[in-house]
């Protein structure tokens, strides 16, 4: 049910670019935002912070008291964190999104459960389940840990038997997923949003180029992707939602390989791959994600033309040579700089694909110094 009276205020676990770019989507509606996190972390600048553990049940009951729905921007936010606090106040998405997303072995079963294709995969429990993987998976083949672990950390490209049987150690000795590398043609998303009563609605898939594990830079539309697997893409993430009764905005990424989309992972929250939308479609993730946790209609994910998405990496460029560009958009996140940190993103909308990968080959020399 949609909140009345006062204006809500919504509680966010998490307070890196995520929550900041929330909460700036949902002022001008009239949205009250708070956050718990740890350490206090970028968002702090413009949203009240609480700074406590996840796990400390006082904070979280106080935090409950302050906030009409609760929200988070990872998927290493606890599910134990999710489910206490559900039991004073909605949390949405809910804790069964967070538990799907954030273990590996439980995403690739959700895959499997509705029918969604994936590559061959393989649960690893131990150093002795490696020689079975590698059967099953073959080679060249990815171990990942099965929990935590983002932008290329946390996980190996084993190309011969011995890589693969010395990933278990390599990674710590900790539970992974072994599944089966293939050479796909690209990579593709989809956001989506859901509301409380269960309409849904779709942004237009994006391409997505990642360097080192890391997203370097989004195409949106995706360039060439053809209305069947525009609709593919579409039903897959319906049936995710429609699974986890899902609320809030939901992003799934997956491999092109020939005429066939395989999902890879999913993320319950927005997401970088939706940066886009911010300037590029009618209304943003950020917006449609606060929309549907308090109850509110759903706006348009028509999208306007064509966007070109560029994660600033590592070092920030002089921001007077990028807004001398006056159709770029800049989004600077307030973090210190460090090499392979995401540190802001360029948005800039053009006419065609081809006009695109031009302007994001400039952005990027610009970005590089080159």
């Amino acid at each position: 049910m949609p909140f009345r009276g006062t204006p809500p205020c919504v509680g966010i676990l998490g307070g890196g670019q995520l929550a900041r770019m929330t909460a700036l989507a949902g002022w001008p509606m009239g949205v009250n935002f708070l956050q718990l996190a740890p350490q206090a972390e970028v968002a702090g600048g413009i949203v009240e912070t609480v700074t406590a553990p996840f796990d400390d049940e006082a904070a979280l009951r106080a935090f409950a008291e302050r906030v009409d729905v609760v929200t988070f921007e990872s998927e290493n936010v606890p599910v134990a964190t999710a489910e206490f606090l559900g039991e004073f106040v909605p949390v949405r998405p809910g804790p069964r999104a967070l538990a799907a997303a954030g273990n590996r072995w439980t995403e690739k079963d959700l895959f499997s459960e509705l029918e969604i294709p994936t590559t061959r995969y393989v649960k690893v429990a131990s150093a002795d389940d490696l020689k079975g993987a590698l059967e099953i998976v073959g080679l060249p083949a990815v171990a990942k840990m099965r929990r935590l672990g983002y932008d290329g950390r946390g996980q190996l490209v084993c190309r011969t038997a011995d890589e693969l049987l010395s990933a278990f150690d390599r990674l710590g000795g900790v539970p992974l997923l072994v599944e089966q590398w293939i050479p796909f043609d690209r990579e593709v998303s989809i956001v989506g949003v859901r509301a409380a009563d269960g309409t849904v609605r779709c942004y237009t898939p994006s391409e997505n180029i990642h360097e080192q594990g890391i997203l370097r830079a989004s195409l949106a539309p995706a360039p060439d992707l053809a209305p069947a697997l525009v609709e593919t893409a579409g039903d897959y993430l319906r049936r995710i939602m429609a699974a986890l009764d899902y609320v809030g905005v939901i992003a799934l990424e997956m491999f092109q390989h020939g005429g066939a989309l395989l999902a890879n992972e999913i993320a319950p929250r927005v997401h970088n791959t939706g940066h886009w939308t911010i300037e590029g479609a009618v209304t943003s993730q950020f917006e449609n994600h606060v929309r549907a946790i308090v109850g509110w209609p759903l706006g348009s994910t028509a999208h306007l033309g064509h966007s070109v998405m560029l994660n600033v990496i590592g070092d920030t460029p002089s921001h007077p040579e990028i807004l001398a560009m006056d159709d770029v958009h800049v989004h600077a996140y307030g973090k210190s700089a460090r090499p392979g940190r995401k540190l802001g993103h360029l948005t800039v909308l053009v006419g065609s694909p081809a006009e695109g990968r031009r302007r994001l080959d400039e952005l990027r020399r610009i970005v590089s110094g080159a």
